[in-house]
């Protein structure tokens, strides 16, 4: 019911901006309306859950480790597993931004025949996240060019790296592909694991489908119909220069491109997809493991009135010298 719900939603979607467009001739409200007012959400939406994160109070070093923490000199730390200083967690959050090394030191865990707990590597999942991630950003940077006159020599030289396999006309870019062969591989791994499956919500899959509607609407535009590059740029510049137009002749399959584009950045900041900010404000990871070597003291701690063990046993001196404990002072 989920996967359907979903699916569900990214086709209504879909058929709203063909509707819109095709049916009653709203091009002004999905071309400039839509995406401006999508900006706006998506700017104060981060905004406000990064602040919020900030100013959630962290007392204490709370840092995730898996290594020898700094300690005796003759101990070897491991600076990157558990970080005491600022270059151990600018190594750690790289590693991790980039590579996901957490995700690929992961390890599923299942009952075999025995019954026996069997530990297994996930090594596949690691791939299909870094793959995708890395394609989706590549994709994203050489949308660039729709923005920029002159175009950067940068995204130029991008654009050329991912069609160095060049099969025909228009060049295949290796990161269209990769971008759909990834969001498939990790629909199918949520469906077909009868445990992922099971606890999967709508929440899940929605942005599997919507990012699929994206890719899938973007190579239809590049390789299989005409589409109005001029037009399309025209627009995208006067997005930036606050006089947004909207050229004629362009097609409807762009505006729901465009509108797929628009809601996934919206849904964005409310979503779990917000964990490409999160993990620069996760205390688990942007914190050196300093216990050892400072003394933290929660500042949340208020006035407490101790009972020592001389007041305690100065309190119970007669029923422990009855008991015939030890005492300090007889």
């Amino acid at each position: 019911m989920n996967i359907v719900l979903s699916l569900l939603a990214v086709i209504i979607l879909l058929l709203l901006a063909f509707i819109g467009v095709d049916v009653a001739g709203w091009r002004y409200f999905f071309g400039v309306i839509m995406p401006m007012a999508t900006i706006i959400v998506f700017i104060l939406g981060m905004v406000y859950r990064v602040i919020k994160w900030a100013r959630s109070p962290v007392p204490f070093r709370i840092t995730t480790t898996c290594g020898q923490q700094k300690s005796l000199p003759w101990f070897k730390a491991s600076n990157l597993e558990n970080p005491y200083n600022i270059w151990g967690v600018l190594g750690r959050m790289f590693l991790e931004i980039f590579f996901f090394r957490s995700l690929f030191r992961n390890t599923k865990v299942g009952l075999k025949d025995g019954p026996r707990l069997v530990y297994g590597s996930t090594k596949w999942l690691w791939l299909g996240g870094l793959v995708f991630h890395w394609s989706f950003l590549i994709v994203f940077i050489r949308h660039f060019k729709f923005f920029a006159e002159p175009v950067p020599a940068w995204v130029l030289a991008l654009q050329n790296l991912d069609g160095f396999f060049q099969i025909g006309l228009p060049i295949i870019y290796a990161t269209d592909i990769a971008l759909l062969a990834a969001l498939t591989f990790l629909f199918l791994r949520r469906v077909a694991d009868p445990k992922l499956r099971y606890i999967s919500l709508a929440a899940d899959y929605f942005p599997l489908f919507l990012l699929m509607g994206i890719a899938v609407t973007g190579v239809l535009m590049r390789y299989f119909t005409k589409v109005d590059i001029i037009g399309i740029k025209e627009m995208a510049m006067g997005w930036l220069s606050l006089s947004p137009t909207v050229p004629e002749g362009i097609s409807s399959l762009f505006f729901m491109h465009l509108f797929l584009v628009c809601c996934l950045f919206i849904y964005f900041p409310f979503s779990k997809l917000l964990h490409m900010a999160g993990i620069f404000v996760s205390p688990t990871r942007n914190l050196a493991n300093t216990n050892r070597i400072k003394r933290h003291v929660n500042p949340w701690d208020y006035p407490v009135k101790l009972h020592t063990y001389e007041e305690y046993e100065d309190e119970f001196r007669e029923v422990m010298k009855a008991a015939e404990m030890p005492l300090e002072k007889e």
